[in-house]
């Protein structure tokens, strides 16, 4: 067969692309191949179309690019995507590198797309992969690029294998590659979650599959086979991790060795470009683990210590910045390097049996051991899955979430309290609010006493009062950390275009000020005080996009954040409605002409804003009804050089054209109110006569079939509304003709809710203060209407105003720019420049707790930051090692020093304060380091 040229070839793959995508179904096979393959073969079949469009198509997105490249590929190579050991022809046994990433390494094609490109190219080695149910609901597909990698444990002949099995197996799929792999009687093996080398479940639901039973990337499986002495050697063990003699079997970290699984994962590396660094972490590894804990003290002099970087594993950006401040928090760094095994608590059923703070105790050991080799936090990454399944495979997460997660679980694992005790709270009932305070701070450390708690809890005072009865609620709560609002401004300017669709006036846009987390009643008020809204009408709000009523905002509870800068709003003043009353929305139409086609084919396009107006239902509506409410609307637009618009005196005078002018206001308002009243049948009569001498309007009624009637023909046939429908929908199809006689200019372009001229422009660009954003956090408001609150004197719920104070400040102050807000079910990103000080934070004034006069200073030691978008964002951290009075950026693997002056950033994401001491609190502290509540003694 003759060899296809590079366009034939271009063409058959898209053909194929866009009919496989079409047709994805769970259990379909995609093939990987190498990013650097496929872009060569993309420059030669785009070698003569550099610059062409594509359809917008996603299978052809890829196809553009274009070179000037005129030789054809050679065979297909995706050896760079496994590693060398297990490169060749056969797909059996071959690994992928760790941390590849789509769209960089490689893509996946559809089998049929492989297929093509194989029969032309060979080559190899083949590496498919199936497509799988994933996402929360389970209905999103997605390719699994990774099956699970398990270490089966055969007891007691202490044999290990490693196996690649889909997470979507089940466990009989397991329970039978083991027996096959260790040549076992079916009937004689268990399999155990062997978590952490621990009897955690025995795995006997067998149609359950490895994602429902939480196993994860790299663990450990238990082969038990129940015969003879080995389940008397397997079973000395319980399921809880203890032996028979009730110890717990605690392995300290700077004693163990890192299991078979995980020591698969390091062999092979995180990436290609990490080798050589990996190799040496697996030396200083090999060599022993215990020297390098020798030393309690955490020291920095000569940058010998403190300076490890973290191996992306793929996307774990936000898991490295996070913990990178976490352990360079000198009493985190100084707890972790000494004894702390003894405040695990395996007993607490909100912690993690003690697992997660082992972890993360030996990462924080390897980050602080000298020397600078990488360091791979697979095994802490491992056991974060396990226990936040959420934070699991490669996708990017939100550095913030992690660290909300990690703090409170450490807190969980390292809790002094082994039973906590059951407290009610007190209300406050007019005592002073030290009282209350201490009271609230003692029955939270009687459930809650940990490292973390010394560090990083401290105490709000919220303060609710009842806007009906104004009982006032105070509870003093604590916190890890403070999660601040990056808009400082309380009000909002939004501007909406009002139509009065009575003929009354054209329409105007109006601006006004609301409150910036106000609602939709709180808009709508301050319209009609604007317009001067009359006590038999109301405004009815809409949102306008593409030419449409997008939707009616009638919920008064909407927020107004969810209303977009740049949305497009109308308001309509009509009569308060009655139970049988529908809007008519009349929709305008352009006629466009295709370029090169023939003037016979006109298509109408939707155009202009739509007009809103009520129309009773208590009477039989005529077609020639609504063709007087349509000239009633638009009357105010009809141009008064051209005002005789019928179908009789088109060649009157000025002066008579201008009474008809005024004659067909006249009627249309007296046609419309008797339509509306229905009290007098004889006035519809006049009504309609009159019709005969005004020009019929263009107009289609959409029925509740939707077809279309024509109204310019037959005026005193009934038209029969949909009962289920409160809009009925008028099309107006816009000619040259008829746009010669109204001035549609008023109608064509809406105004965006917030307009952002220069100046708006310019304030944009201050920078916005941190102390203006705790204000905002701090200042009063109402609370939501989904989290109202129940009113112990009235006995209701009630939307009660909040206020919230600081009143005992954390050692350590972790404070969240919240960059990320929600709108339409989409996640935006903020990309403030927040002015945060360095040195000198002073919370003084802020601290509503006066008794202490000492002030309250916090200087920056870290901070994480993320950079570009949501899909595409990468995390770092700027880290100050105190000992050297330096700052260092963290950048993954990559450590370098960076100048004080170029900490600050919009990048800024998290920020990590530490408390200035005095000399009277620096000399209690250093008495008694870890000492309940002596970091957090009230102020």
């Amino acid at each position: 067969m003759a060899e296809m040229t590079a366009e034939e070839e271009k063409l058959s793959i898209r053909d194929i692309s866009i009919a496989a995508e079409a047709q994805t179904k769970q259990g379909d096979t995609f093939y990987l191949i190498t990013q650097r393959w496929w872009q060569e073969w993309l420059e030669y079949v785009n070698q003569n179309q550099a610059n062409t469009v594509n359809d917008g198509s996603a299978s052809e997105h890829n196809l553009l690019g274009g070179s000037s490249a005129l030789k054809r590929p050679s065979s297909i190579d995706n050896s760079d995507l496994i590693y060398e050991a297990t490169s060749g022809d056969s797909s059996a046994g071959i690994e992928l590198h760790d941390t590849l990433v789509e769209g960089t390494d490689y893509i996946l094609l559809p089998q049929e797309v492989w297929n093509q490109l194989f029969e032309w190219y060979r080559g190899g080695p083949i590496l498919p992969r199936k497509v799988i149910n994933s996402g929360l609901s389970q209905t999103e597909l997605a390719v699994e690029v990774y099956p699970l990698r398990l270490q089966l444990h055969l007891m007691p002949k202490d044999e290990r294998s490693t196996i690649r099995i889909s997470k979507k197996e089940t466990i009989r799929q397991l329970h039978k590659k083991a027996c096959e792999i260790f040549s076992l009687n079916p009937e004689l093996v268990r399999i155990w979650d062997y978590f952490s080398h621990q009897k955690h479940a025995l795995m006997n639901d067998m149609d359950k599959t490895l994602d429902d039973a939480n196993i994860q990337m790299d663990q450990d499986i238990l082969v038990e086979v129940s015969n003879g002495s080995s389940a008397g050697a397997v079973n000395s063990y319980h399921e809880n991790g203890t032996a028979d003699n009730g110890t717990v079997a605690l392995v300290r970290p700077s004693q163990s060795n890192i299991s078979s699984a995980e020591g698969l994962s390091l062999s092979k590396g995180s990436s290609r470009n990490d080798t050589a660094e990996l190799s040496q972490s697996q030396q200083l590894a090999s060599s022993g683990t215990d020297q390098t804990f020798g030393s309690s003290g955490v020291s920095t002099r000569g940058s010998a210590c403190g300076l490890t970087g973290l191996l992306n594993l793929g996307n774990t950006c936000f898991m490295n910045s996070a913990i990178q401040c976490l352990v360079h928090t000198p009493e985190f760094a100084r707890y972790f390097r000494e004894d702390y095994y003894q405040e695990i608590n395996r007993q607490n059923p909100l912690g993690m049996v003690g697992e997660l703070a082992l972890a993360f105790g030996d990462l924080l050991r390897k980050l602080w051991a000298p020397g600078r080799t990488p360091v791979a936090p697979r095994p802490f990454k491992a056991k974060l899955a396990r226990f936040a399944p959420q934070f699991s495979g490669y996708n990017q997460h939100d550095s913030q979430e992690l660290l909300a997660f990690l703090l409170d679980g450490l807190h969980e694992d390292l809790n002094r309290v082994k039973h906590k005790p059951y407290i009610k709270s007190k209300d406050a009932d007019g005592r002073p609010d030290e009282e209350v305070a201490d009271e609230y701070w003692a029955n939270h450390i009687a459930r809650n006493d940990s490292i973390i708690v010394d560090v990083c809890q401290g105490q709000y005072k919220s303060t609710l009062v009842c806007p009906v009865c104004n009982k006032v609620s105070v509870t003093f709560d604590p916190f890890m950390y403070l999660s601040l609002p990056l808009q400082s401004a309380t009000t909002r300017t939004m501007t909406v275009t009002i139509f009065t669709c009575d003929g009354s006036a054209l329409p105007a846009a109006c601006t006004v000020t609301v409150p910036k987390q106000g609602r939709c009643r709180d808009l709508i008020q301050a319209l009609g005080n604007s317009c001067s809204l009359k006590h038999n009408e109301k405004l009815l709000l809409a949102e306008i996009r593409g030419h449409l009523i997008h939707r009616f905002l009638e919920d008064p509870l909407i927020t107004l954040s969810s209303i977009k800068d740049d949305d497009h709003l109308a308001a309509y003043k009509i009569p308060k409605l009655t139970k049988n009353s529908k809007f008519l929305q009349l929709i305008h139409r352009r006629e466009e002409r295709e370029i090169g086609i023939s003037q016979s084919n006109v298509g109408w396009k939707p155009y202009g804003t739509p007009l809103v107006s009520a129309i009773s239902c208590d009477d039989v509506i005529t077609r020639g009804d609504i063709q007087l409410i349509v000239h009633r609307m638009l009357s105010p637009m009809l141009r008064t050089e051209n005002p005789g618009f019928n179908c009789v005196s088109r060649s009157k005078t000025s002066a008579a054209a201008a009474a008809n002018a005024s004659r067909l206001a006249a009627s249309s308002e007296a046609c419309i109110d008797s339509s509306l009243a229905n009290d007098d049948p004889r006035q519809k009569d006049v009504c309609s006569s009159k019709l005969v001498n005004l020009e019929k309007l263009p107009l289609q009624l959409v029925d509740e079939n939707n077809a279309c009637i024509d109204l310019t023909v037959g005026e005193d046939k009934s038209v029969k509304l949909s009962s289920s429908s409160m809009s009925i929908l008028v099309f107006a199809d816009w000619s040259q003709k008829l746009l010669d006689n109204y001035d549609t200019r008023y109608i064509e372009n809406l105004p965006e809710v917030t307009k952002c001229g220069p100046a708006t422009k310019k304030a944009r660009t201050e920078p916005l203060s941190l102390y203006s954003c705790l204000e905002a956090f701090l200042r009063e408001e109402p609370l939501v209407p989904e989290d109202m609150w129940y009113c112990p004197t009235c006995k209701e719920r009630r939307q009660a105003s909040k206020k919230l104070d600081l009143w005992r400040l954390p050692e350590v102050l972790v404070i969240h720019l919240k960059r990320f807000s929600y709108s339409r079910s989409m996640k935006h990103k903020l990309e403030t420049f927040v002015n945060f000080p360095i040195h000198d934070f002073d919370l003084t004034k802020y601290v509503a707790n006066k008794n202490n006069s000492r002030r309250q200073l916090y200087e920056l030691y870290a901070l994480t930051n993320h950079y570009g978008g949501m899909g595409s964002g990468h995390y770092t951290a700027h880290i100050k090692l105190l000992d050297e009075n330096r700052w260092y950026n963290f950048d993954d693997s990559h450590i370098s020093p960076i100048n004080e002056e170029d900490v600050k950033s919009a990048a800024a994401y998290v920020l990590f304060y530490r408390r200035v001491k005095t000399d009277h609190h620096h000399s209690a502290s250093n008495k008694t380091p870890f000492l309940r509540g002596s970091s957090l003694s009230p102020m």
